[in-house]
């Protein structure tokens, strides 16, 4: 098993729209893209149990190859900006992604 941080580049989240997150993992290159495709541990299911949200919350995933990458919009919680809101712009939703093994 390895963990999801020595296989990316880049581990983000953003704003995909004020009711919307998007989750981007980058892969270091094609090898370490495959190794976690092939793997099948990055999946719907999965970003559903680690953002504790019921699966209809993720909206929609892809893998990106020319771009090495994985790829995943989920709904937010409450809207960007809120009074309750506490990361405006979605920078710091990424964590949970960081304890993925492949």
């Amino acid at each position: 098993m390895v963990n999801i941080v020595q296989l990316a580049s880049i581990i983000r989240s953003k704003n995909a729209k004020p009711l919307e997150l998007t989750l981007d993992i980058v892969f270091k290159d094609k090898e370490a893209f495959e190794k976690a495709k092939r793997s099948q541990v990055i999946s719907e299911d999965l970003i559903a149990k680690l953002y504790h949200i019921p699966k209809e919350r993720v909206l929609c995933s892809t893998w990106f190859a020319p771009g090495n990458a994985f790829k995943v919009t989920i709904a937010r919680k409450i809207m960007a900006g809120d009074p309750d809101d506490t990361d405006v712009y979605g920078a710091q939703q990424h964590v949970p992604l960081l304890s993925i093994e492949i």
